[in-house]
């Protein structure tokens, strides 16, 4: 018998991102066109029947099929390339504004965020839609992953020619490597959830002139969570 290889086949593969995000979008796509045949039989079933218990379980195979689809979709548009589209927006404008979607996206939570904003009127160049993106996949990340008691603390300023935001998420206990904040797609993938929250943050924030970065403080007993992002002068 042939002699087992000393190495893991698992360890020896090495595949660039490019090929990944490839495969990705064509399994999606792919994925995507059976979901929309299965979504006209469907419909198709449902013209046949008066039953009314029959219309009610095509109905929830229907809604199956839509949450399968969004999914898809979420998942190729994180793997997506970062295309911003940038304009200048004064800096407490655009935090007033990020402020108010995570106040809508997380209205039940508006009570556990803590806001303290200093900024002077500077100018950012930024894609608002894109960075909004961001700013809300940190916050639900923050929010759902073993958060203390406490609440967040969200913070704001500029410091040399840099905006400098921080969000404080409480956690009494944290053992996560911070290194490579943002830069390890797929390590932690858990129901609907596939590792690529920090990393689609981590592009967009990139493709901006910025950085994101993370560090637990054991003495706060918070993770703190930095994007820095460039700044211009006032208009």
């Amino acid at each position: 018998m042939p002699e087992k290889s000393t190495q893991s086949r698992s360890h020896s593969l090495s595949v660039p991102w490019d090929d990944v995000v490839s495969f990705v979008r064509q399994l999606s796509h792919d994925l995507r066109n059976d979901l929309n045949a299965l979504e006209l039989q469907s419909a198709y079933i449902a013209e046949l029947t008066q039953d009314q218990e029959l219309q009610t379980e095509i109905k929830r195979l229907r809604q199956v099929t839509s949450t399968l689809y969004s999914t898809l979709q979420r998942l190729s548009r994180a793997v997506g390339e970062i295309t911003p589209n940038m304009i200048s927006y004064r800096a407490p404008e655009f935090l007033a504004d990020m402020r108010a979607e995570i106040e809508r996206k997380f209205s039940i939570k508006t009570d556990e965020i803590n806001w303290d904003a200093q900024l002077q009127d500077v100018v950012l160049h930024v894609d608002p839609q894109l960075l909004q993106e961001a700013f809300t996949e940190l916050f639900a990340n923050a929010f759902q992953h073993d958060r203390g008691n406490s609440p967040l603390l969200a913070n704001a300023r500029i410091d040399n020619d840099r905006l400098l935001f921080t969000l404080h998420e409480p956690k009494l206990a944290f053992d996560s490597a911070t290194q490579n904040w943002g830069r390890e797609p797929f390590r932690n993938i858990s129901q609907r959830h596939y590792g690529l929250g920090l990393s689609r943050i981590q592009a967009i924030v990139e493709a901006h002139g910025g950085e994101l970065q993370a560090h637990y403080d054991p003495k706060a007993s918070a993770l703190v969570s930095t994007v820095t992002l460039p700044v211009e002068r006032a208009l």
